[in-house]
């Protein structure tokens, strides 16, 4: 059994208990809320918890327990908190074993700077980033952050592809990389914000920043062609429909004029609202010419969105909210399909012409 602690949970911690605090928006937390269902042998032994703390009603909360991301474990016996299960890449199936003799997390070792191993890479320092670009007239470099999780996926992959072009006679380029958190000028001269974040340098200068390669062969494959990455992806609201995009500057405008508005509050990131994108832009091209219909999104992380979408409520995405000329009057938790968000509108309308024909029947 998963259950969601509510605002009473704490008296619900006197049993041995895991509880998952998690975010509603995350695909992870999602998938092993899921899973965990599943894992009816650990019924009887423990109560596995899971509950919402994103909201800054729970700020308190999580700096008790140390909550730093999504999803994190913590462990109680008779109600008082052990300690929390560190083992992020572990299956639902893992976790329900794990629960019938919980042990408390191993000590860490440290871990080796990749700098420190006998990686095939070049690894450049402030003082010898320029210097070895003179010498290299082709260099692919990688900047990355030891904490960082998608740079320690990668790193095996560079490796390998090092291991093959840093050491071929016949070499188009060499690979290189620098821990932009030690070696910080670099990192600022060349605006890096993100990890990893690899450039292709040709006789000095930057030429490339190529966000898709990640893998041995992709690199090696580059390098030997050498080509500027593909265009990113157009965002939803640069891409042409019927959905109108609203922010914090006319949303509430827009919305007294409709007497039906469907609003999605959406990430550009949040896997869900990727989903539910094409089926909410076909609703909203059935009704395009229905004035007293708009079908709305509001991307939450843009500028004084966020605001905006904290004063409708929204938690997690997507999060759909339906308004009457303007006025809040319940959340949409229907199908996300086209299926849903027709009918959905439909049913409206279809109430519209009911009343205007009762009014008929009076006169």
């Amino acid at each position: 059994l998963v259950f969601f602690l509510l605002h009473k949970g704490r008296q619900q911690l006197d049993k041995n208990m895991m509880a998952i605090i998690l975010h509603p928006s995350s695909l992870m937390c999602v998938c092993i809320y899921e899973e965990l269902q599943c894992q009816t042998d650990v019924i009887g032994i423990r109560v596995l918890a899971g509950m919402n703390v994103h909201p800054a009603e729970f700020d308190g909360l999580k700096q008790e327990y140390n909550v730093k991301g999504y999803p994190t474990f913590c462990y109680f016996e008779k109600g008082k908190f052990l300690h929390h299960y560190e083992n992020y890449g572990a299956t639902p199936k893992d976790i329900a074993d794990w629960l019938k003799n919980p042990q408390p997390p191993q000590p860490k070792t440290p871990e080796v700077q990749w700098s420190e191993t006998d990686s095939p890479v070049f690894h450049l320092t402030d003082e010898s980033f320029d210097s070895f670009l003179e010498e290299h007239p082709a260099a692919l470099i990688m900047f990355y952050a030891p904490w960082c999780g998608h740079c320690k996926k990668m790193k095996p992959e560079y490796d390998d592809a090092a291991e093959v072009l840093n050491k071929a006679a016949d070499s188009p380029g060499v690979l290189a990389a620098v821990d932009a958190t030690v070696h910080k000028a670099v990192g600022d001269r060349f605006k890096i914000s993100g990890f990893p974040t690899v450039k292709y340098f040709e006789k000095g200068e930057e030429k490339y920043t190529l966000p898709h390669l990640r893998t041995k062969d992709k690199i090696i494959e580059f390098m030997h062609n050498p080509q500027a990455p593909p265009p990113p992806e157009q965002s939803w609201e640069d891409k042409p429909s019927s959905v109108n995009h609203l922010g914090s500057e006319d949303f509430r405008e827009a919305l007294k004029k409709k007497k039906h508005a469907l609003v999605m509050f959406y990430a550009p990131w949040c896997p869900h609202c990727k989903n539910a994108v094409p089926h909410f832009t076909t609703a909203a091209e059935l009704f395009k010419e229905d004035r007293k219909i708009v079908y709305a999104a509001v991307d939450c992380t843009k500028g004084l969105n966020h605001d905006l979408c904290k004063q409708e409520g929204v938690e997690g995405y997507p999060t759909f909210n339906y308004y009457n000329y303007g006025k809040f009057v319940e959340k949409y938790n229907g199908d996300r399909g086209e299926a849903g968000f027709i009918g959905f509108m439909r049913n409206l309308r279809g109430r519209d012409q009911e009343k205007v024909g009762k009014r008929k029947e009076e006169l």
